[in-house]
């Protein structure tokens, strides 16, 4: 144990200080989700928010991956750190102003977003350096697991700076962990450069159709990106829905969207430490299937035909015990086999295919809820569909979580065939 941390001190140094740091972009984010929801009550004026991080990155990451290869991984992280810490920075003056409107919100998620590009493929390359190839099961577990406890403290220590410090208390505390992971990754954390750093004779849109090309060459990897797609596409259409129903629920509030998103957190840290702990299996594609069928299956109905926060919160335990064990599986798979040389414009690449579908799925869960859902429970006469779905607002958005529930099985049902021949 001892000789294990001394090999992985560099990365665990990285991984804790930027886990700290995430804890406080999720609790601004919370936040902002909460600010927003209070003064619009619209699904869609809120999906927004993510609709414009995930838009920029997605649309034009494939590029940001070549030059994410080109140029040294420490500085990209350093300086889209910086660049994301300002917008914070800024959205702090707006509200000390009053002067916060939510298109500010839309632009500065847009430049967090274009930030992304570059910095997430950047962190997966630096990651790759400094973790030694038998340690990827467990840092990909150990990512899940601090991703997990993030998810449990971040709804309850935000909802209660929010209740008494406000946004703007919030705000205060992300830029601190901000200011240790930043200091600390530019002071003690040297990432070796990675040997496609030297090739910059090469142009940005030839080393992007490699990526491409590669991922041509390799079906298995592709099939699994465009699975994860389809489910990103009916995940977020879940996040979208997710606030509208239990903000609205008259069993519902903002300490109920809490614990629900405190016992995913819970749920996922059980599964981190499973994922953990469990020896390497015959066959990953196997339990990948296996776990996005299980959380695709359960939670979506038990938050559709659910009438109370226990019953939530058991769905939400259900649907997301399996995640990590989808995630350190799937991070193997592409850690193994992508090549170190290409693996940021490969992750890129992997990005704007699996990603794509998120704001697609935050805008159409947004509009599905506002303009389809909750219009046709509101006016219903049908028996079974308010015996199913229950009254008022919120009904609708449970009814799009049945919707999703039996989505998510049939793009499980289908992809698994697909997989098995390559395995």
């Amino acid at each position: 144990m001892k000789n294990e941390i001394k090999r992985l001190k560099p990365y665990l140094l990285l991984w804790s200080t930027q886990t700290f740091s995430a804890l406080g972009s999720g609790m601004t984010g919370y936040a902002l989700v909460l600010w927003l929801y209070q003064r619009t009550g619209s699904a869609l004026q809120t999906a927004l928010l993510s609709v414009c991080t995930y838009a920029p990155y997605v649309l034009v990451s494939v590029f940001g991956g070549a030059l994410s290869d080109r140029w040294n991984k420490k500085r990209i992280m350093l300086t889209c750190d910086l660049i994301a810490a300002g917008t914070t920075v800024l959205l702090f003056f707006l509200i000390q102003a009053d002067a916060l409107r939510p298109w500010y919100l839309y632009a500065l998620n847009g430049l967090n977003g274009l930030m992304n590009v570059v910095q997430q493929p950047a962190g997966e390359v630096a990651s790759t350096l400094l973790i030694p190839k038998e340690y990827y099961q467990k840092t990909s577990a150990l990512r899940s697991f601090s991703s997990s406890l993030n998810s449990i403290l971040m709804p309850v220590l935000a909802t209660a700076l929010f209740a008494f410090a406000g946004i703007g208390g919030v705000m205060a505390v992300d830029l601190m962990t901000f200011a240790v992971a930043f200091l600390t990754l530019l002071l003690f954390i040297p990432i070796p450069p990675a040997q496609s750093e030297e090739k910059n004779g090469e142009s940005v849109l030839s080393a992007a159709r490699q990526g491409l090309q590669w991922l041509g060459r390799n079906p298995l990897v592709l099939t699994l990106i465009l699975f994860l797609a389809a489910i990103n596409l009916l995940s977020s259409m879940y996040d979208a829905a997710l606030p509208a129903m239990l903000l609205s629920h008259p069993n519902g509030g903002e300490k109920v969207l809490g614990a629900v998103n405190t016992c995913v957190g819970i749920a996922t840290l059980a599964g981190s430490l499973l994922a953990m702990v469990m020896p390497a299996p015959k066959n990953r594609v196997k339990v990948i299937c296996t776990a996005l069928f299980v959380s695709m299956g359960t939670e979506n109905f038990l938050l559709a035909f659910g009438k109370s926060p226990l019953i939530w919160c058991i769905g939400a335990v259900m649907g997301w015990i399996t995640v990590p064990l989808m995630n350190a599986n799937l991070d193997v798979i592409l850690r193994s086999a992508i090549p170190p040389a290409m693996q940021g414009r490969i992750y890129a690449c992997r990005n704007s295919l699996q990603f794509f579908t998120i704001p697609l799925g935050l805008a159409l869960g947004g509009l599905l809820v506002d303009h389809v859902f909750e219009p046709l429970m509101a006016h219903t006469s049908v028996p079974l569909l308010t015996a199913l779905f229950g009254v008022g607002k919120g009904s609708g958005a449970a009814m799009l979580f049945a919707a999703i529930g039996a989505a998510g099985v049939a793009v499980c049902a289908v992809f698994a065939k697909i997989l098995r021949k390559y395995t």
